[in-house]
């Protein structure tokens, strides 16, 4: 076993916590199978649910028990960086007699986990596509998910049939991958979580748009995740971008990061601060957001009885988008006949039935079907339309995600490989810079007034007669230009510049231009760039500031 499984197969010991029984690569049967070994950054209630569930519906038809080795090291982007680390490793050791003729690696790497469930679909799509090396000249790719695809008339159940074939789409985005990679099992939105309380005691009202979370008052009660960290928050983000349009998009996202108090790694951190009252809102996916507003309800006593809600939810109208969570398989899995009949479970009305409806616990008998999760209100949105109509009237969430998503009106597939960088580098790298430079401009005696006159949550440099203020604001919302072959530059404030630069630096077309070292990584030798761009920018605020007295 090479030096890369041992590891990889260490850390799985390590997460799970008992051990995990790796068998050989290839290996599908599952006469003796009693465990799969699944990827998610779902939550434990979730776990639970689908664990409890599958057992017993594998048990009926199979008569075969099933225990699941859950695998959290993080959230989704994590789980996606983890997983190509351990594939690339993989294909390296290979020796030149396993690498086919094509160079088309598709047996002899993974191996040491079954399925990856749950996240949003733009990992599930990166981790479709090739991974290569190069070894001794010899070039070796493989796909890290592996195509399953499923019976026509099964997909049909699921998600409805188009004219054309092709994968039905909710709002712009598709219910499975075309290539049968993935397959959506639940539906995510996204928007805002807030605790009535402390918005109370703030003076602030209750948020409707993302703009918000941007007001001064909530300084230091806005708590975020790092959407380098997380494919979920990436998604809710560029939703802000996509809708908000690319300059006010950016403010936007600028002005919630200078109110932060935190960036955290992982998406259930933001509703589990508010409901503890350590922060005011946040951003967070509806179903994190719905299950902590219920379990802070249940939890909640008045003297009258009727619980008080500490915790509200609200996706913004018409700036919000919604997002398959898929299921895939993963190449080399261990167990594949059994991890197949976990995704035909998923999709299966037993399987969808627990995302929406009521926990049997809090049912006074028990359903005539025996349809619903055991113990827990999932809260989240079945990809089963069907559903809707059949069972809707007992979802726990009267919400149907095909009245609500809209496609975007011109969308830009660059905004998405920019976000977590030029994020990251004005905000995290950057975070007490920020928060003084933010301080600056909100305490300048002519904010309060601009902000007034102008009616709007969001002030910027037009909106203001102060020169100081004025160019305080305008130094704070600039994007960095960007170097290119030949003394070229690219102005990022301009959204048309988007695709030559991924093209040359994130996907390394201009290797040979001499703009990075040549041991260096592009995307992090332009994200230190990026970060001494926005130091200079918030220097520069606090030193106009300081020059003219303008904080108070």
């Amino acid at each position: 076993m090479r030096l890369s499984r041992i590891l990889f197969g260490l850390v799985l010991l390590v997460l799970v916590g008992v051990p995990v029984a790796l068998a050989p690569r290839g290996g599908t049967s599952t006469s003796k199978a009693d465990r799969l070994v699944i990827f998610t950054p779902h939550n434990e209630q979730i776990r639970q649910e689908f664990s409890d569930a599958f057992g017993r519906w594998h048990k009926e038809r199979y008569g075969i028990p099933v225990e699941i080795a859950w695998m959290q090291p993080g959230g989704t982007s994590e789980i996606r960086k983890m997983l190509e680390s351990s594939y690339l490793a993989d294909l390296k050791g290979l020796s030149p007699s396993e690498v086919p003729s094509s160079g088309v690696v598709e047996h002899g790497v993974g191996g040491n986990a079954d399925l990856f469930f749950g996240g949003g679909s733009y990992e599930y799509t990166q981790l479709s596509n090739p991974i290569s090396v190069e070894v001794d000249g010899q070039k070796r790719s493989t796909t890290i998910l592996e195509p399953l695809p499923l019976p026509r008339e099964l997909l049909d159940a699921v998600y409805g049939r188009t004219a054309d074939g092709a994968p039905p789409k909710i709002g712009d985005a598709p219910l499975y991958d075309k290539g049968y990679h993935w397959y959506g099992a639940a539906l995510s939105g996204f928007g805002i979580v807030w605790n009535p309380q402390v918005l109370r005691e703030l003076g602030v009202p209750e948020p409707s748009h993302w703009a918000d979370l941007c007001d001064p008052r909530l300084y230091g009660w806005i708590v975020l995740v790092n959407p380098a960290q997380s494919g979920s928050v990436t998604t809710a983000f560029e939703a802000i971008l996509q809708r908000r349009g690319w300059t006010d998009g950016w403010r936007i996202l600028r002005r919630m990061a200078a109110n932060a108090r935190s960036f955290a790694a992982s998406a259930p951190k933001a509703p589990t601060d508010v409901s503890l009252g350590d922060a005011a809102a946040g951003v967070c996916i509806d179903f994190y957001g719905r299950f902590q507003a219920q379990a802070m309800l249940d939890a909640a006593n008045s003297k009258n009885g009727a619980p008080t809600p500490r915790v509200g939810y609200i996706d913004p109208a018409g700036e919000t988008v919604i997002d398959p969570d898929p299921v895939a398989l993963l190449r080399g899995a261990p167990h594949r006949e059994l991890a197949e009949r976990f995704v035909e479970f998923v999709l299966s009305t037993e399987g969808q039935a627990l995302w929406q409806l009521q926990a049997k616990s809090r049912l006074p008998a028990p359903p005539a079907d025996g349809l619903g999760p055991e113990t827990y209100e999932l809260r989240r949105m079945p990809v089963r339309r069907e559903l809707y109509a059949t069972l809707g009237d007992r979802f726990v969430d009267k919400v149907d995600p095909w009245t609500i998503a809209t496609a975007v009106e011109k969308p830009n597939s660059s905004y998405r490989a920019f976000l977590p960088m030029i994020f990251v580098a004005f905000s995290i790298d950057n975070r007490d810079l920020l928060r003084d430079a933010w301080q600056a401009i909100v305490t300048h005696p002519a904010y309060a007034a601009a902000a007034t006159s102008s009616g709007r949550t969001i002030v910027t440099a037009a909106d203001v007669a102060d020169p100081d203020l004025r160019r305080m604001l305008e130094l704070f919302d600039a994007l960095p230009t960007v170097r290119g072959p030949n003394g070229a530059t690219f102005d990022l404030n301009d959204p048309a510049t988007l695709d030559a630069v991924r093209n040359g630096w994130l996907k390394k077309q201009w290797a040979k231009d001499g703009l990075w070292p040549s041991d260096a990584v592009p995307a992090e030798y332009l994200r230190a760039e990026m970060t001494a761009f926005f130091r200079r920018q918030y220097e520069e605020i606090l030193a106009i500031a300081a020059r003219s007295g303008g904080r108070s």
